[in-house]
C-alpha cells in the first residue's frame, strides 16, 4: 500500500548544515547575499587576507582573455571577474546572477570605473539560464556553484549554453590536501569569519552559512566526476593554497 504522506512529502537538501526543502534552499540563498551584498567584496579581502585576488587572478590566466570572446560569468554579481576579464583584453562579457542586489552593486562598480561598453547584466537563475544553446565561447562562475540547490543541472546548463570548443571554468573553495593547514584553517573559519561577519557586516549567520557551505560543497575528485557527468570533458584541476581553492576547467567538445 502506498504511503501517500511519504510519496508527496517535499525533497529536502541542505542549506549549509542545516536540511530544508528543496524549494525554501533558493529563497534562503538570496537573503544570504542580498543581505551581504554592499559589504561582499570587502569581507572577501578580510576573510582571505586579500588571496582571493591571487585566485581570481589565476582564473583569469586559465581563461586567457581575447578580442572577440563572448564571456557568460554566472553568480558573479559584483563584477569582479567581469571586470578583470575587460582589463585583460576581453571586449564582451554577460553578468548573470539570480540576486539583483549584487547585481546592482556590480553595475555601480563597473560605472565608477567609467566601464559602459562591454558588459551586460541579466538577472537568471544559474540552473535555468535565460541564453540560447551554443552562444559561449567561456563559461565561469567564482564561488557560485556551491550555492545553487542543483549543481548538477547548473552544471548541464553551461554545457548547453557553450559553443563546442567552449571553455568552462569554475573557482570555488575546496578540500585542503595539506594536513596541519586543514586544522588552521577549519579553526580559523568557524571561530573568525562568523566574528568579522558580524563586525563589517552586521550578519554572522549569513557568513556562518558560507562557511558551512564550503564544507558541504563536492570535494576536488567528486567534482571531476561530476563535470564528465554534465557532458564537459578534458577536466583538469588545479589547486589554490593548499586546496583551499581550486579551478576546474574542462571544455564542450
Amino acid at each position: 500500500m502506498t504511503d501517500h504522506n511519504t510519496e508527496n512529502a517535499e525533497a529536502t537538501t541542505h542549506f549549509g548544515y542545516r536540511e530544508v526543502a528543496q524549494g525554501e534552499r533558493a529563497r534562503l540563498v538570496r537573503g544570504v547575499f542580498d543581505t551581504v551584498a554592499q559589504r561582499y567584496d570587502l569581507m572577501n579581502d578580510l576573510m582571505s587576507w586579500g588571496v582571493h585576488r591571487l585566485w581570481k587572478a589565476a582564473l583569469i590566466d586559465c581563461l586567457k582573455p581575447r578580442p572577440g570572446m563572448q564571456l557568460l560569468d554566472v553568480a558573479g554579481g559584483t563584477g569582479d571577474i567581469a571586470l578583470r576579464h575587460l582589463d585583460a583584453g576581453g571586449d564582451d562579457v554577460t553578468v548573470c546572477d539570480v540576486n539583483a542586489e549584487m547585481l546592482s552593486v556590480g553595475r555601480d562598480r563597473a560605472l565608477d570605473r567609467g566601464v559602459v561598453d562591454g558588459i551586460r547584466w541579466a538577472v537568471g537563475d544559474a540552473e535555468a539560464l535565460p541564453f540560447p544553446d551554443r552562444t559561449m565561447d567561456a563559461y565561469t562562475i567564482a564561488f557560485g556553484l556551491r550555492n545553487v540547490t542543483d549543481i548538477d543541472r547548473a552544471l548541464r546548463e553551461a554545457r548547453r549554453v557553450l559553443k563546442p570548443g567552449g571553455r568552462f571554468l569554475c573557482l570555488e573553495f575546496s578540500r585542503v590536501v595539506l594536513p596541519l593547514l586543514s586544522d588552521f584553517y577549519d579553526r580559523y573559519s568557524f571561530s573568525v569569519v562568523p566574528v568579522l561577519g558580524d563586525k563589517v557586516a552586521g550578519d554572522a549567520e549569513s557568513y556562518r552559512y558560507l562557511v558551512e557551505s564550503i564544507r558541504r560543497f563536492p570535494d576536488q575528485d567528486a567534482l571531476r566526476t561530476r563535470l564528465g557527468a554534465a557532458g564537459l570533458d578534458r577536466v583538469t584541476v588545479q589547486n589554490l593554497s593548499g586546496g583551499i581553492a581550486a579551478i576546474h576547467a574542462a571544455w564542450r567538445i
